[in-house]
């Protein structure tokens, strides 16, 4: 599932129902995503480290509701007390700092860019609901493809220094030194490793999420009915979830790559295969069940093709 923070991005003022969102950037609203940030930290730093296959818990025996013996992996509780009793607590927040830099460089591309849109937007007379939710969607694309330019340099950063956790390297440091590591070992090239995964996939959660919500709202919900304001204000909310789970794995790829073959030992044999592209990534994820790795926190089953005997 995406990050809360780009759900958030993504589906708030997206629709044709959406009330107009303030594009003006202040002091406030950057210190908002900024604490948004730090506090969602943490799970996205056990996310990664589910995400790149680094399991250094036991599993525990358990039962489903049926009564039968499955293995669960760790939740994020028992990951998280993991981190800190090797790291203390201030290891929660590795990789903060080039994410806090993401959000507020997002926040203002964002504002910037959706001004320029929405004065180009007044000259067109859109007659019909669903013209105007593609001609919003389009440019709701065009302001998140853009603001994924200005910021995934700073995500490869960011993955980089929590990945590090596996190997217990110190490669990446401080955001200056890691700049200067990228750019000299892979060039401008290496800051956008797993950009286009990660574009396809938020792309394809805009269109989704708002086509479905406005073909939902338009023949699915009765306008005599009594509450339909208020089950259509949360369609796109609904409809963003469901759409997260099933772009889910453009997210695992993109984060996959940003680690894949870098010199950590999270993207190396024996944790991870060298992949050629994106493509192969998904593709090797693909045949081994593992797509969907890193989407829950909680009641995570061992894959089948690794349950031992004890279980049956």
């Amino acid at each position: 599932m995406e990050s809360a923070e780009n759900l958030s991005e993504q589906v708030v003022g997206a629709g044709p129902d959406a009330a107009p969102i303030p594009v003006n950037v202040d002091t406030a609203v950057l210190l908002l995503g900024a604490g948004v940030t730090a506090i969602t930290h943490p799970l996205l730093y056990v996310k990664l480290l589910i995400q790149v296959g680094h399991e250094p818990l036991s599993p525990t025996v358990g039962t489903t509701m049926f009564g039968r013996r499955v293995l669960y992996l760790p939740g994020f509780f028992s990951y998280a007390q993991y981190i800190v009793k090797v790291d203390g607590k201030k290891g929660l927040f590795s990789g903060l700092s080039p994410r806090v830099i993401s959000s507020a460089i997002s926040t203002v591309v964002r504002s910037k860019v959706k001004q320029q849109v929405e004065l180009l937007s007044k000259r067109n007379d859109i007659r019909t609901s669903l013209r105007k939710v593609v001609q919003e969607t389009s440019h709701e694309m065009i302001i998140q493809c853009l603001s994924r330019v200005a910021t995934h340099p700073f995500h490869v950063m960011s993955v980089r220094c929590m990945a590090q956790f596996v190997g217990r390297e110190v490669t990446y440091g401080s955001m200056f030194s890691s700049i200067v590591k990228i750019f000299k070992e892979e060039g401008v090239a290496g800051f956008y490793v797993g950009f286009v995964p990660h574009v396809v996939g938020e792309v394809l959660f805009l269109w989704c999420c708002n086509l479905l919500a406005h073909f939902i709202n338009t023949y699915a919900v009765d306008d005599s009915f009594s509450q339909a304001s208020a089950v259509k204000s949360y369609t796109k909310f609904v409809m963003g979830i469901a759409v997260s789970v099933l772009t889910y794995p453009f997210m695992l790829v993109a984060d996959l790559m940003a680690v894949n073959n870098c010199g950590l030992a999270a993207g190396l044999p024996p944790h991870s295969p060298i992949f050629k592209s994106w493509l192969h990534c998904w593709n090797h994820l693909s045949h081994e069940g593992q797509l969907f790795r890193g989407s829950s926190f909680f009641f995570r089953r061992v894959p089948a093709i690794s349950l031992p005997s004890i279980v049956d």
